[in-house]
């Protein structure tokens, strides 16, 4: 059976003439899934996905993560 993996996908993106950066951190089994994932949660807010720049995808481990909820999860 496959593990879930934690993964941090950082990007930027641009919208009404300013430039947001953003850090997500999502469990999925395959980078690919993750950055779906990430790119799904971000076009909900009107972005068009040609819009967004990915800077860096990377699998970390659950001490790195910062996001409280997806340590509860993975515990």
């Amino acid at each position: 059976m496959s593990e879930i993996k934690i993964f941090r996908i950082i990007g930027n993106y641009n919208k009404d003439h300013k430039k947001y950066l953003f850090r997500k951190e999502v469990r999925a089994l395959k980078e690919e899934e993750a950055l779906e994932k990430v790119l799904s949660q971000i076009t909900s807010i009107g972005i068009y996905r040609r819009q967004i720049n990915i800077q860096e995808i990377g699998e970390i481990s659950l001490e790195e993560s910062q996001d409280y909820l997806i340590r509860e999860l993975s515990e």
